[in-house]
């Protein structure tokens, strides 16, 4: 069973894996956030292995940041300076870290959803 952080991300507005964008993943103890790790998506719109995993992946409150204004001007879309959405964080709590948690998110320039997925 795999156990840890992981993600993806695709581009509803192209219908495909969004390619190259980068997510940073932070811990967020006290009111600090520490960043943990950053990684760019492959060309699934998968990072290349958890974000998070093994030791390392403990209870607690996380937030990964989707940077999605670079991937559309890496695309040529033609955003509005500045960007309706440039970065997206999405702050989230493991509770039990015997489980995995997946964080898809979906993007279009103008909006974004997200969810536990499997």
């Amino acid at each position: 069973m795999r156990v840890g952080i992981t993600s993806h991300v695709l581009d509803v507005s192209s219908g495909q894996p969004a390619v190259g964008v980068r997510i940073d993943l932070f811990r967020l103890e006290g009111g600090v956030a520490a960043m943990l790790r950053s990684d760019v998506t492959n060309t699934d719109g998968r990072l290349p292995g958890p974000m998070l995993s093994g030791d390392d992946f403990t209870k607690g409150t996380y937030e990964l940041l989707f940077h999605v204004g670079d991937y559309f001007r890496g695309r040529g879309v033609e955003l509005p300076e500045p960007a309706f959405l440039d970065q997206v964080p999405i702050r989230f709590g493991i509770a039990d870290n015997t489980c995995h948690y997946h964080v898809p998110l979906l993007i279009a320039p103008w909006g974004y959803n997200t969810y536990r997925g499997s």
